[in-house]
C-alpha cells in the first residue's frame, strides 16, 4: 500500500532560519551569534533551586494554569513594575516558553476569515499560527532606519475583519522599541475597533533606553484587549527551559487556557517551583539585566570597530543589526551563508522576517555570548574587507 504524502497546513512554511543557521554553524564550525541563546549559565543559585526542587519530589504535573507561587511572584513584579494589579489565579498562565504563549493566544483568538496585522520585520513564530487559525495575516513594514511604526498606514490597513495586532517590544530582530507615546498612539487608532492585542514582550527587561520598556500592561485602554506575553528563557538566560507566561484579563486568559490545556497541558514542574523560589529571594533579579547586556552590547560593538560593518546601537534586546553593504551586494541569505562557510560566523539575514523584504543589506547578531567567544568572532572577521565578500 502506497501512503500519500498529506495536504499540507503549512505549504510555505520552511526550516526555521534559526535551525538551518545552528545548524550550518555547526557543519563549519562557525561562531554562532545567529540563534538568539547566550553561552553563558543561569545563576547559580536558581541552579541550585532547581535541583533542590528535583530532590523534593516536585516531579508530577503542575497545575495546568502554572505552579500557584510562581503566578503570585509575576502579579507582584507587574504591580511593581506598571501599577497595574493582576489576578494571578485568573489572569496570568505559565507557558511552555512564549513561543507556545504566541501559538495559543493567536489559536484562542483568530477565526477563519479574521485578518491579523503583524509588523515587519516580524518574529517567523506569528504567521504559521496565524494560518493555522485559518486567518490572514496583513503584513505592514515598519518604517526607516528606526523600524517605526506607521500609525497612518495601520490605521488605513484596520477594518471590520481586523481581529488580531501582534506588536512585539523590545523588537526581535531590530533592537528597537516602542515608546510610551507609540503606545498611546495605538490605542487612540485601535479604539473605533473591536479587535485584540498581543504584545511580545519576551525581552521586556532587556532595554537600554532611560525610558525604560513601554509595556502593554501599562496602559488601562489597551490592557483590557491585550494578552501580555514574556519568557523566564531571556529573563534568567536559560533558554533551553521553555518557560514563558501570558497575562490577559480574564475573558482572554479563558480562551487562551482553552487552548494551552490541550497544547502542552502543564510547563516542567521543578523549573517553575525553582524559579518561584528565586523570585522570592531575588524579586529584583530583572533590574540588573539592563547594564549587564547593554555591557555586552557595547563590547561587541567596541570589538567589531574595526570591521567594514555599519551599526546603530540597539535600544534593546540581546540582538544588534548590522549593515553589511559596503562588503558586498549578496542577498542577505546568501551572504550570511557565505560568512558561516567562508570566515566561521554565523549570523542571522533579516529578509527572512518579511513579506515583502527592502533592499536593504542588513543581518542580526547576538552579542549574549562571553567575551572570549566575541573575541573569536572578531578574529574571524578581521580579513572581511581584504576578501571583499
Amino acid at each position: 500500500m502506497t501512503v500519500r504524502a498529506p495536504v499540507s497546513k503549512l505549504p510555505d512554511t520552511g526550516t526555521t532560519i534559526f535551525t538551518v543557521m545552528s545548524r550550518l554553524a555547526e557543519q563549519h564550525s562557525a561562531v554562532n551569534l545567529s540563534q538568539g541563546f547566550p553561552d553563558f549559565d543561569p545563576p547559580a543559585r536558581l541552579i541550585e533551586l532547581v535541583a533542590d526542587a528535583l530532590a523534593h519530589g516536585r516531579n508530577q504535573y503542575a497545575p495546568m494554569a502554572g505552579v500557584t507561587g510562581l503566578r503570585e511572584a509575576i502579579a507582584v513584579g507587574v504591580a511593581e513594575r506598571f501599577g497595574s494589579s493582576v489576578d494571578p489565579e485568573t489572569e496570568i498562565t505559565i507557558t511552555s516558553g512564549a513561543t507556545e504563549a504566541l501559538f495559543c493566544a493567536i489559536i484562542a483568538l483568530a477565526r477563519a476569515g479574521d485578518e491579523v496585522i503583524v509588523f515587519d520585520p516580524a518574529y517567523d513564530s506569528y504567521e504559521p499560527a496565524i494560518t493555522l487559525a485559518g486567518a490572514k495575516t496583513v503584513h505592514l513594514p515598519l518604517s526607516g532606519a528606526a523600524f517605526a511604526v506607521d500609525f497612518d498606514r495601520l490605521r488605513d490597513s484596520l477594518n471590520a475583519r481586523t481581529r488580531l495586532v501582534v506588536i512585539n517590544t523590545p523588537h526581535n530582530p531590530t533592537g528597537t522599541l516602542l515608546s510610551a507615546a507609540d503606545r498611546d498612539r495605538l490605542a487612540e487608532v485601535l479604539a473605533p475597533y473591536d479587535c485584540f492585542v498581543i504584545s511580545d514582550e519576551v525581552y521586556e527587561h532587556i532595554v537600554f533606553d532611560r525610558a525604560g520598556h513601554a509595556g502593554i500592561l501599562g496602559h488601562a485602554g489597551l490592557r483590557e484587549r491585550s494578552i501580555a506575553i514574556s519568557s523566564f528563557g531571556k529573563t534568567f538566560h536559560a533558554t533551553g527551559w521553555k518557560v514563558g507566561y501570558a497575562i490577559a484579563p480574564a475573558p482572554l486568559t479563558q480562551e487562551l487556557r482553552r487552548v494551552h490545556q490541550f497544547c502542552t497541558f502543564a510547563t516542567a514542574t521543578p523549573l517553575q517551583c525553582a524559579i518561584a523560589a528565586y523570585l522570592h529571594e531575588n524579586p529584583r533579579h530583572y533590574l540588573e539585566l539592563p547594564e549587564f547586556y547593554r555591557a555586552k552590547r557595547d563590547y561587541f560593538l567596541a570589538a567589531m570597530e574595526g570591521t567594514p560593518f555599519g551599526f546603530t546601537p540597539a535600544q534593546g534586546t540581546y540582538f544588534q543589526l548590522a549593515d553589511y553593504s559596503s562588503i558586498s551586494d549578496l542577498p542577505d541569505v546568501e551572504f550570511a551563508r557565505r560568512l558561516t562557510i567562508e570566515h566561521g560566523v554565523a549570523t542571522i539575514p533579516i529578509s527572512v522576517f518579511y513579506e515583502s523584504p527592502p533592499a536593504s543589506r542588513l543581518v542580526r547578531f547576538c552579542f549574549a555570548k562571553e567575551r572570549a567567544t566575541i573575541d573569536e568572532a572578531r578574529r574571524r572577521l578581521n580579513d572581511l574587507q581584504r576578501l571583499g565578500l
